[in-house]
C-alpha cells in the first residue's frame, strides 16, 4: 500500500523506524526486534539505509520481509550521494522485484573525505525525481524543522524542501526535534510555501546519553532548558535517564497528537520496551 494513501486517514498514523545491524552481524537481532514492534500494529515500518555494500542489500531484505512476513507496510530508506546512476537503478530494480513500493529518498551524509566521490547526484530532489519517473514507487523525503545543517538560512532550506515536493515527494518525515513549538512554526512556514503534502513529526526518545550526544552533534538541533536539566540530573544514571527520556517523549507525542499531527514517526533505535511504553502511555494504540 502506498504510504501517501495511508495518510489519507482521518486518524494520525503511527510509524516506527529500525536500522539494520552492522555488516558482519546477523540479521536475527533486527528480526527479533521486529517481532515485538510489529505486534504494536504500526501503519508502516521504515528501514534505514547505509550506502556501503552489504548494508544496502540488508535494507532491501528487511523492508521486503517486513511487508511479506509481518504483513506490515514498509518504507525503505535510500541515499544517493556517492552512488552512480547505475547503482541506484540496481537498488530500485531490487526493491521493485521484492514488492517494496515505498521509498524515503535521501541525499545521505557527505563523507569526511569527499575528494574523488562520485557526483552523479548532488541533491535528494534529483533522486526523488528519478524514482518518481519510474511510476512504481511512492516517494517520501526528509524535512528539517530547524533547517539542514548545511543550510545557511531556514528560507533556503524551505526552498529545497519545496523542490523535493515538486520533484515528486508525496509525504515528509522530519528530523528529530525536542521542542514542539519548533515543529509548529515549521509547519506554518511550510504551508505558507505551498508545501501541502503530509508532514510527519519524527520523535527520538532519549534513552542513552552517549548515543544522543553523538546524534545531537551531528544534527545540531536545539536543546530546551528542560532537556538540559534532565541531562545534568541523570547523565551519570543510565536507568533514570532512560525513564526520564520516555517521560519526555511521551509528553511530546501526546501534545503533537492533540494539536492535530497527521502521524507520529518514532525513531526506535531498535529499543522495544521503551517504545512500547511510549505508545501505550500516549494512547497511540487506541487512537491509531
Amino acid at each position: 500500500m502506498r504510504i501517501a494513501d495511508i495518510y489519507e486517514k482521518d486518524e494520525p498514523v503511527l510509524s516506527l523506524e529500525v536500522f539494520p545491524p552492522k555488516p558482519g552481524y546477523s540479521l536475527k537481532t533486527v528480526f527479533r526486534t521486529l517481532d515485538h514492534l510489529c505486534d504494536l500494529n504500526p501503519s508502516f515500518v521504515s528501514v534505514t539505509y547505509a550506502s556501503q555494500g552489504e548494508s544496502t542489500n540488508r535494507t532491501v531484505e528487511i523492508a521486503s520481509r517486513v511487508r511479506d512476513e509481518y504483513e506490515c507496510e514498509s518504507l525503505a530508506h535510500m541515499t544517493c550521494i556517492g552512488h552512480t546512476r547505475q547503482e541506484v537503478a540496481s537498488v530500485l530494480d531490487s526493491l521493485e522485484a521484492r514488492g517494496v513500493e515505498n521509498i524515503l529518498a535521501l541525499r545521505g551524509d557527505m563523507p569526511s573525505d569527499s575528494s574523488g566521490i562520485v557526483r552523479d547526484y548532488h541533491f535528494a530532489s534529483e533522486l526523488i525525481a528519478e524514482i518518481a519517473d519510474r511510476g512504481s514507487f511512492c516517494v517520501g523525503a526528509a524535512a528539517y524543522p530547524e533547517g539542514h545543517i548545511e543550510s545557511k538560512r531556514i528560507s533556503h532550506d524551505l526552498d529545497n524542501l519545496k523542490r523535493k515536493v515538486d520533484a515528486g515527494a508525496e509525504f515528509l518525515i522530519t528530523q528529530l526535534f525536542f521542542d514542539n513549538r519548533i515543529f509548529y512554526d515549521f509547519m506554518e512556514r511550510a504551508r505558507y510555501r505551498n508545501i501541502d503534502v503530509p508532514i510527519v513529526p519524527g520523535i527520538m526518545p532519549i534513552l542513552n546519553y552517549k548515543q544522543i550526544k553523538r546524534i545531537l552533534m551531528m544534527c545540531e538541533v536545539s536543546i530546551p532548558a528542560k532537556l538540559l536539566n534532565m541531562f545534568d540530573k541523570y547523565s551519570n544514571d543510565p536507568g533514570d535517564l532512560a525513564k526520564a527520556g520516555v517521560d519526555y517523549a511521551t509528553e511530546q507525542v501526546s501534545e503533537l497528537v492533540e494539536e492535530g499531527a497527521q502521524g507520529i514517526h518514532l525513531y526506535t533505535m531498535n529499543r522495544v520496551p521503551q517504545i512500547r511504553e511510549i505508545i501505550f502511555r500516549a494512547d497511540l494504540r487506541e487512537q491509531m
